[in-house]
């Protein structure tokens, strides 16, 4: 018996939840069996009346839950655009807690958004070309700033360089220019390949005549890319400081309805026995 989960990295926002839910919702419908949202942290604090009645689940409970019921098959899909240290690091050692329990479970998580050693698919920079389409106005041709959280790994900032390159080519013309920016970084030489911040480049001259537009690279609102969050902040505070200044922000990547046959793609790829980010065999098949 099989258990799919799409899992994103949890938020105490209502919204995360919401939209994780609508997308593992059309990815159901989209594969005929279900695909059930579940948080690897964080969401299971938030009041239920404020997720339609129906708690919110983090995958170490949701999982064991599965295997108590029967299943032995477990596909995690992750809701995340790179090998995070959340996938690489805190998700095997949760799901080995399960395996101890249930010595009898596989598990598999599948490919992130990005596949860095996949096939060149240009899906997700479409989609966030087709979102920054949207806000641009007739006759003005904007600055693009491609904006992520920031990471701690170099993998998951190259995955949002790369997507700044894919993003520049496909826009063309229809943009001055395209740049990668981090809302934050954590200090310390180490972590300079997260540079520019967006604050810092927002106070660049150049980005004072003209439109700008914030493609945004997050997958559902939170406290970062919701609404009155760190990033709208940001935009208000360098708005404040230079009276020429306007940056429209786009929706969410993760808004966006073209996110499900990506992710779709990747749950086809584990599922097929192609492309894994990591398996874990049972523990008593190890051997064989």
């Amino acid at each position: 018996m099989r258990a799919i989960f799409l899992v994103d990295n949890g938020s105490l926002r209502p919204q995360a939840t919401h939209n994780l839910r609508r997308v593992a919702a059309s990815l159901s419908e989209l594969m005929g069996e279900t695909v059930q949202a579940a948080s690897l942290l964080h969401s299971n604090k938030i009041p239920v009346e404020k997720v339609d009645g129906i708690p919110a689940i983090t995958l170490g409970p949701a999982a064991e839950r599965a295997a108590e019921q029967g299943a032995d098959d477990i596909i995690v899909l992750p809701f995340f655009f790179g090998p995070s240290k959340a996938l690489t690091g805190y998700l095997p050692e949760r799901m080995a807690t399960l395996q101890e329990r249930f010595p009898h479970v596989n598990v598999r998580v599948a490919q992130p958004l990005v596949d860095e050693l996949g096939d060149n698919d240009l899906r997700l920079a479409e989609l966030l070309a087709d979102n920054v389409r949207e806000q641009s106005a007739s006759g003005q041709t904007p600055r693009v700033v491609l904006v992520d959280h920031g990471s701690p790994i170099p993998e998951v900032t190259a995955v949002r360089n790369r997507l700044a390159g894919q993003l520049s080519v496909l826009l063309g013309d229809d943009a001055a220019s395209v740049v990668a920016a981090s809302m934050e970084r954590r200090e310390g030489d180490e972590y300079r390949f997260n540079e520019p911040l967006l604050e810092n480049l927002l106070d660049r001259s150049e980005f004072h005549a003209g439109p700008v537009i914030l493609a945004m690279l997050f997958l559902s609102p939170g406290r970062h890319a919701g609404e009155g969050g760190d990033i709208a902040e940001i935009c208000a505070a360098a708005e404040q400081r230079h009276s020429g200044l306007s940056v429209v922000p786009t929706k969410l990547v993760g808004e966006h309805p073209g996110i499900v046959d990506i992710l779709h793609t990747r749950l086809r790829q584990a599922l097929d026995g192609q492309r894994f980010l990591l398996a874990l065999p049972a523990p008593n098949n190890a051997a064989h």
